[in-house]
């Protein structure tokens, strides 16, 4: 079992920066892959970020140069640095894992907002 709890999320200024936070539970922490997510209002949940066990990283075009992820596997920790955020940034963001050896079932966080005001 893996339980994800996420952190970070508030109300930014366009241009800004916010550090999203992904603590998991449990003792496959470095046979994860994690993604984050993100939904706004009336659209679809969309994957933006994910990172493999082996460090290697996919970004979503829209937020391809001003998004990192990045992982702790000592602090059991992932996180997604954002910059020069944009008001159409503005959503929940989740973050998932999946093992690596059962990537069919997805483990989600609670969601976290994050507010861009123009």
């Amino acid at each position: 079992q893996v339980q994800l709890v996420e952190s970070g999320g508030g109300l930014v200024q366009a241009g800004g920066s916010l550090r999203l936070s992904c603590a998991a539970s449990g003792s496959f922490f470095s046979s994860i892959t994690m993604g984050w997510y993100r939904q706004a209002p009336g659209k679809e949940r969309e994957l933006i970020a994910a990172i493999t066990t082996d460090g290697i990283t996919n970004y979503a075009d829209s937020v391809k140069g001003r998004f990192t992820i990045s992982r702790d596997n000592a602090k059991k920790t992932g996180y997604l640095d954002m910059n020069s955020l944009k008001p159409e940034d503005t959503a929940v963001y989740y973050c998932n894992a999946k093992l690596v050896w059962r990537p069919n079932y997805d483990y989600w966080g609670q969601g976290t907002q994050v507010t861009v005001s123009s």
